[in-house]
């Protein structure tokens, strides 16, 4: 099915950034507080502070879209089948969030018929807000107050200037580790830990290529429209579409060119 008109589009960023800003005030006030962490179970952590800031958001859609589907990584999906569907990770990065690192952040993707037209990536302590709509372009604001600006990914001259992030070394198993080995093995810089924050600096053009094998699609949807607004190509590893069905398999890159010559690596013909 057709997208939507990125105008069209761009008439939700309101109600985007007021996810963003709901979610952000239930967050801050538990950043950097003693906290009781609870694993699911998956074995992954969460707080009160996840859960106050998917509730919130779950509240203004209700109120605001009620036809809207909601997919949230700590209250499952409602509606994932409907035309509009908002997929939302309150605090992707909760390792760094009970750590007190502001290297997390809240995601914040617009699905349209199953394809990512509009995404948010929100530092909510640092006040900083990437905002990306395809077709109209990603802008940044730094610092709650400032007024966004446009940015885009920079361009690799070889993967061998190339930086290379991903969160953990220890999500990559099997074929995949083999496959992440061949690619780090060939780049100028490996750097780990940020999460989301990674896929934001690649928007902003400071970063050239992430590599992830075992994201959630609340992980990774709102990621795609900031990257592509921003210039750059995000898929999973066959270089298909990011969508709710992905397997979980993200590579990442501000210049496209290096996009192809990577997932050639990691599918060991490259």
């Amino acid at each position: 099915p057709d997208r939507p008109a990125a105008a069209d589009v761009a008439a939700f960023r309101p109600l985007a950034e007021e996810l963003a800003d709901a979610a952000g005030a239930a967050i801050r006030p538990y950043f950097r507080r003693r906290l009781e962490v609870e694993a699911k179970a998956d074995a992954s952590p969460v707080t009160v502070a996840d859960r106050a800031a998917e509730s919130a958001m779950r509240e203004l859609i209700a109120a605001r879209r009620p036809r809207d589907g909601i997919v949230g990584e700590e209250y499952g999906a409602e509606r994932a089948d409907a035309e509009y569907v908002w997929v939302l990770d309150p605090i992707d990065g909760t390792k760094a969030f009970i750590s007190g690192l502001p290297t997390f952040g809240t995601l914040i993707a617009l699905l349209h018929r199953g394809a990512p037209v509009l995404g948010v990536i929100d530092q909510p302590v640092s006040g900083e807000r990437w905002l990306g709509v395809p077709g109209l372009g990603a802008d940044l604001r730094q610092g709650h107050d400032a007024t966004p600006q446009p940015i885009r990914t920079r361009a690799c001259a070889s993967l061998a200037d190339a930086s290379l992030f991903c969160t953990a070394r220890e999500q990559f198993a099997g074929p995949d580790a083999d496959a992440y080995a061949r690619l780090a093995a060939r780049v100028r810089m490996t750097r780990y830990g940020l999460d989301c924050y990674a896929y934001a600096m690649l928007a902003t053009g400071f970063v050239d290529l992430t590599v992830e094998a075992t994201l959630e699609p609340y992980d990774y949807l709102a990621l795609v429209p900031v990257i592509e607004a921003a210039g750059g190509r995000i898929s999973d590893w066959a270089g298909a579409p990011l969508g709710l069905h992905s397997d979980g398999r993200v590579i990442a890159a501000g210049d496209p060119r290096r996009h192809s010559e990577a997932l050639a690596i990691l599918r060991g013909s490259g």
